[in-house]
């Protein structure tokens, strides 16, 4: 329906009526020339005479009152709520304030379309990620059809009907779906393959031919043979196993010694292992220091090996000697005093010596490394006096400390055992055979009645001498892997390096029982066996860690007292020499061994 603007009304009262027909005479005089000659010639056809003609411009007759006289003079526009079929609704708004109409909510948008609108996003959408028709599939069609895709990768198309099937009413592989004539999963076509026959077994009263259910299959046969290829394909792969195991045979490096000193005798025929008695110290005496003070400085560098060092072993009882061996697969025997020179080079190991430890004495030492081999050298004369192998890695060796058993050692090897030797004769006397991983420190306690061994399997395990089998097993679900550990000079505890960056404290008498007030922390040593030493007045306990440092702790305490930069790699051993108040002895992955003091 059209609408109109409301009329224009006009009051024309008797005074001012004069002034309208002026005005309107004036209003035909403005028009344009064409207008006037027009006006001209209606003129002249109008008849002066006629009184309806000029009754417009006459004016109207004077009364009491005049009547109101309604002019519309605006003109017919076509205007927006025609044209409109309803009130406009953003499309994009999320909330509207009204009830709009039907026709107001479903009326074509307006305006041009959107030039950068993909196909995908102009596609009319019902969901975020498209148009989702309401179909109701049965549950079991449904799981049906997602195993047929995840076994035969293909599924009835949901779009097509499907009782007609053909090859497009299938998605995905519709090879495989022509070739399996459309089964599914649950309509499986292969059939149920014939059994073996077997031969027939005879009668059953026949007892020496009667086969029964013992007979064999028809088609069985006897023996395979492979055929010349895979025989000579398995000649080779034979071949090549030998020659490997040859080489690992082969593999006990020689071995060689080097004096680096001019004399190995003095002049009363004494040699190096002589305990020296003009340095200050009497290191033959069983008195440990007083007190002893924290090292400040460093005094003497011992360099000599090319890679790093793993492991540092003092001479026993005295101090005056230090046995190093490190990844270049030497072992070296440097003084602690005087000159502090290289004494002697071990060379016997094809790779890298894991492990050190020498006899009561210090005449002897044995040795660990990762090519297999345990060896025995004489600490004087630098001659290997035997080898040992169980062809696993041995990752740490110990002599036992009694004095009418030092020709007996224990070793810790990589597959979960660890394995005593006579030195004598050179054979397995005892295996002790309960960890479940690599088996990584041993140290003996009680009078070398008993010895500790920690494990990869996060355990500590207390062993009786020559009996195989633990008896107290300490594993919490809280402990981690203790690669290192310690004695204390008093042989009351037992320091162990854990790897959670800490140093536990175990009783090494009778009960084995974590100290839970000694706890040192404050250090990095995940992932690294960084060895534990105690000052030898048990005031002090000291370790390296992995960036480098050398760490000491106050024992009754536990505060973490100094910090020195020892190294640039790992310090992955710190000795606190036994005579020594504050002489302390580190080595590092950098290949250096330092003194501090």
């Amino acid at each position: 329906m059209r609408k109109s603007r409301p009329p224009a009304s006009v009051e024309f009262t008797t005074s001012n009526m004069s002034a309208a027909i002026s005005s309107l005479v004036s209003y035909g005089n403005d028009s344009d020339s064409e207008n006037e000659s027009e006006s001209n010639t209606s003129s002249d056809n109008v008849d002066p005479m006629d009184p309806d003609a000029m009754a417009h411009l006459k004016p109207l007759p004077c009364g009491q009152s005049m009547s109101l006289t309604v002019l519309n003079s605006a003109p017919e526009v076509a205007v927006k709520e025609s044209v409109e079929t309803g009130t406009h609704l953003d499309p994009s708004l999320k909330e509207v304030t009204h009830n709009p109409t039907f026709e107001t909510l479903f009326a074509p948008e307006f305006g041009p379309m959107n030039p950068y609108k993909t196909q995908q996003m102009a596609a009319p959408r019902n969901m975020l990620s498209g148009y989702a028709e309401p179909a109701h599939v049965n549950d079991f069609m449904f799981e049906q059809q997602r195993r047929t895709f995840s076994t035969f990768g293909y599924a009835l198309d949901p779009s097509v009907d499907t009782h007609q099937v053909s090859s497009t009413g299938f998605i995905g592989a519709v090879d495989e779906a022509e070739k399996n004539k459309g089964l599914t999963v649950f309509e499986s076509g292969h059939k149920k393959s014939e059994k073996r026959k077997k031969i027939k077994g005879g009668d059953a009263e026949e007892i020496d031919n009667f086969l029964g259910p013992w007979a064999k299959y028809a088609d069985e046969k006897d023996l395979a043979k492979p055929s010349e290829e895979e025989k000579k394909e398995l000649d080779e792969i034979l071949a090549k196993r030998q020659k490997k195991g040859r080489n690992e045979e082969d593999a006990p490096a020689e071995e060689k010694t080097v004096l680096h000193v001019k004399d190995m005798y003095d002049y009363q025929g004494r040699s190096y292992l002589h305990a020296p008695q003009d340095v200050g110290t009497n290191l033959r005496s069983d008195n440990i220091p007083d007190k002893c003070y924290l090292p400040k400085k460093q005094i003497h560098v011992w360099s000599g090996h090319t890679k790093g060092v793993s492991a540092i072993r003092l001479f026993p009882s005295s101090g005056h000697l230090l046995l190093s061996s490190s990844m270049d697969c030497k072992i070296k025997l440097w003084e602690v005093y005087n000159e502090r020179r290289c004494v002697r080079t071990f060379i016997g190991h094809s790779k890298a010596v894991r492990d050190i430890c020498f006899n009561n004495s210090g005449t002897q030492f044995l040795s660990a490394a990762y090519d297999r081999y345990l060896k025995l050298w004489d600490s004087e004369t630098g001659q290997c006096i035997s080898r040992f192998t169980n062809r696993k890695v041995p990752y740490c060796v110990k002599f036992n400390p009694d004095e009418d058993k030092q020709s007996l050692f224990v070793a810790g090897m990589s597959d979960k055992k660890i394995v005593q030797w006579d030195s004598r004769t050179g054979e397995v006397v005892q295996e002790y055979d309960r960890h479940l991983g690599a088996v990584n420190t041993i140290t003996f306690v009680d009078e070398n009645r008993r010895f500790v061994s920690t494990s990869d399997d996060k355990s500590l395990r207390v062993w009786e001498w020559d009996i195989p089998v633990d008896f107290k097993y300490i594993a919490e679900p809280s402990m981690h892997s203790m690669p290192a550990v310690t004695l204390s000079p008093n042989g009351k505890w037992l320091a162990c390096q854990s790897m959670d960056n800490q140093i536990l404290i175990f009783g090494a008498q009778n009960r084995f029982r974590l100290n839970k007030k000694k706890i040192f922390k404050g250090h990095m040593v995940a992932g690294y066996a960084c060895q534990v030493d105690f000052s030898p007045d048990m005031s002090y306990v000291v370790s390296g860690d992995a960036d480098g440092k050398l760490n000491i702790w106050d024992w009754k305490t536990t505060k973490l007292y100094h910090r020195i930069k020892a190294h640039d790699k790992v310090c992955i051993s710190a000795l606190w020499h036994p005579h020594e108040t504050s002489k302390v002895i580190t080595c590092g992955w950098d290949g250096q061994i330092k003194l501090w003091d």
